[in-house]
């Protein structure tokens, strides 16, 4: 079964929807979460994720410099040295260092097709340039800001919407159940490759 680190910096709604699928949804039985990791002691996800009985960590960010925090994050995930590394909410770009570490082994969900928009506020953008219809887009994760290569993308039809909160809501509630099925995606296919590998050799002695 593939380990994974869901990291956080608020609410976590993604990681709730997530935890949900590993304890009785589409991820049961494909993977574990080995913890919910995040930036802020007080992200409200992390309450959440020990009431479900989940490990938590966190590495605060508060008043430390970039390369030290970068530093014991990195040292952390070493140490844990997951299958997967899923952003969900996670507020902090991630150093090359990390992602060299880990490469195709991190994954982020954007609420916006990324050849279109990146950073932060991707509702916002398609509320105001009052889009049909917007993108999510579910990426493994590069050096740039939500540039890697995209796994895939689902349409979420915005019409009728008279308000950000409603784009937020429907983008939302895409979002909750669209990564957990990339992420089965990802990670079955990857279980699958391995299973391969070791049959390959097997053949090769």
């Amino acid at each position: 079964m593939k380990k994974i680190i869901i990291m956080i910096s608020g609410r976590g709604s993604n990681m709730l929807a997530i935890a949900g699928n590993v304890k009785s949804g589409i991820l049961k039985g494909v993977c574990e979460i080995q913890a919910v990791f995040s930036n802020k002691a007080d992200a409200a996800g992390l309450q959440i994720a020990t009431e479900m009985g989940i490990r938590t960590h966190c590495i605060s960010s508060k008043g430390k410099k970039i390369k030290k925090y970068n530093s014991l994050v990195l040292e952390w995930l070493k140490q844990k040295n997951p299958d997967m590394i899923v952003l969900a909410g996670y507020m902090k770009v991630l150093p090359s260092e990390l992602i060299q570490e880990f490469p195709r082994r991190i994954v982020n969900i954007h609420p916006a097709d990324t050849t279109k928009h990146q950073g932060l506020y991707g509702y916002e953008w398609a509320w105001e340039n009052k889009l049909p219809e917007t993108k999510i887009t579910v990426h493994y994760v590069d050096e740039g800001l939500d540039t890697g290569e995209i796994i895939e993308q689902r349409a979420v039809d915005l019409s009728g919407c008279n308000s950000l909160e409603e784009v937020e809501q429907r983008g939302l509630k895409a979002e909750h159940e669209f990564y957990s099925e990339c992420l089965r995606k990802i990670l079955t296919a990857k279980h699958r490759k391995t299973q391969r590998d070791m049959f390959l050799k097997k053949v090769k002695n």
